[in-house]
């Protein structure tokens, strides 16, 4: 069987913790491939200069384009809506029977897994996968796979902020996607940057 490793997250925007969390675990696992699989946002959660569903996909692939065992997964932003990992994970495995699928979860995410929409049946679809976070506990009775991983404390928020007030996000997103950021205006870039 295939064996894919599967991350999910808003990705926005996404960073180079969430590069480093997803090679990591491919090495570890020996892995085919790690699918990134963004979520679908509401239009009316997003905040103002906030990155589209579409600008988001665009960041992906910006970010992982250079390594060829990483991909998009589009399932959750096509669906459309609130997404419960139960659901989508039973659609990927019905789509793919002969794929393994290894979900991709941080510490913060396996502290809360007993709270977690049909847990008892999603861990039976798929292998968990956990790395542990800063200031988590990463402790649950549900099976979970633990990958050491280099830990990096970076936020997809910590960046927006950065962004927005000018401040440097050099070495923490791929330059790709900062390039893409400035280009199209996000996170209130063209507000602090613009000379137009």
């Amino acid at each position: 069987m295939k064996k894919v490793g599967l991350l999910g997250g808003t990705f926005n925007p996404p960073h180079i913790g969430h590069l480093i969390m997803a090679n990591e675990v491919f090495h570890a696992l020996d892995l085919d491939e790690v699918r990134f699989m963004p979520n679908a946002l509401p239009p009316h959660k997003q905040a103002p200069h906030d990155a589209s569903n579409d600008e988001r996909i665009e960041m992906v692939k910006f970010s992982i384009a250079p390594y060829p065992h990483f991909r998009t997964e589009l399932f959750e932003v096509e669906k459309g809506g609130v997404s419960y990992s139960y659901e989508t994970l039973a659609a990927l495995c019905a789509r793919e029977p002969n794929v393994k699928f290894y979900f991709i979860i941080g510490g913060d995410m396996i502290d809360t897994l007993h709270t977690w929409y049909c847990i008892e049946e999603l861990v039976k679809l798929v292998q968990f996968v956990g790395v542990k976070r800063p200031g988590t506990a990463a402790k649950t009775d549900f099976p979970v796979t633990m990958v050491e991983v280099p830990q990096i404390d970076l936020s997809s928020t910590l960046i927006r902020e950065r962004l927005a007030t000018g401040g440097t996000v050099t070495f923490l997103l791929p330059e790709a996607v900062e390039s893409f950021i400035r280009e199209e205006g996000l996170y209130g870039t063209r507000t602090v940057f613009s000379g137009d």
